[in-house]
């Protein structure tokens, strides 16, 4: 299916991660799109990756940034917008689960909230004034971790929390602009951090069927590939009037009944 994101510039943060990652996913589906990627991520990574885009003639830039830096994000954003005159869609996809519980320092509370949040908030505040003229759209990717709570981790899941506030907030605020607003909410996804993650557990192998077993569909993970197509989906003209919504991706784990895990 042709989503019309031909020429399309999307900021996509997040999207340097280990190749098969969920940003790292969207960002080759982008391309294949033919959308233009401009990529803005802490780790280096993403030089390579942008440059095996243009090496298909795919255009595309890579700002590395650490986004829990407001003048680095600025900059980044700023770079982008000098280059293409133009930002059609940003995606927010930054998320790191990083443990920052209960018992973690006042610093590593708010560095958390930094990173997965206020990260978001910047880039979308930078980017505004050229998604004004574009009538464009945001994406914010989100976790089930703002809904169901996983313990040790309030950092993340305050962040993410607020993600979801925000995406509401920015629909209402955004409306008069035409710009729509939206979340993809992931559960359990199968990706290389979720794999290396299972490898440090000592009962790693019964770990991961207890949790597959958790998910209504198929009792299976969502692929990221699953994942990247429901983001490009909604981005494009085909959700042209989806705006405000927490867009579920997640084989039935947040919603269905639980009595559908029951064995027989």
């Amino acid at each position: 299916m042709d989503l019309g994101l031909k020429g399309k510039v999307v900021v996509i943060s997040g999207a340097a991660g280990i190749e098969g990652s969920i940003g790292e996913t969207i960002l080759q589906k982008l391309a294949d799109e033919g959308a233009t990627p401009a990529v803005i991520d802490r780790n280096a990574r993403g030089f390579g990756y942008v440059e095996k885009l243009q090496k298909r003639g795919i255009d595309a830039i890579f700002c590395q940034t650490d986004v829990t830096n407001p003048e680095q994000i600025k900059t980044a954003v700023e770079t982008i917008a000098e280059k293409y005159g133009k930002i059609d869609v940003v995606i927010n996809n930054v998320g790191v689960n990083d443990g920052a519980g209960l018992d973690a320092s006042y610093e590593e509370f708010m560095n958390s909230l930094k990173l997965n949040m206020v990260s978001y908030f910047l880039v979308v505040k930078h980017a505004l004034p050229l998604l004004k003229k574009s009538k464009g759209n945001i994406l914010n990717i989100g976790s089930k971790v703002a809904l169901t709570g996983q313990g040790g981790t309030s950092g993340y899941a305050a962040s993410k929390g607020g993600v979801l506030g925000l995406t509401r907030e920015w629909a209402v605020d955004l409306i008069k602009e035409q710009i729509r607003v939206n979340a993809i909410i992931i559960a359990e996804s199968w990706t290389p951090a979720y794999d290396n993650w299972i490898k440090t557990l000592e009962n790693g192998e019964e770990k991961l069927k207890s949790i597959v077993k958790k998910i209504p569909l198929e009792n299976r993970m969502t692929t990221p590939e699953e994942i990247a197509d429901t983001c490009l989906f909604t981005i494009s003209e085909k959700s042209s009037h989806t705006t405000g919504q927490f867009i579920f991706c997640d084989g039935g784990y947040v919603h269905l009944d639980r009595s559908l895990l029951t064995e027989e």
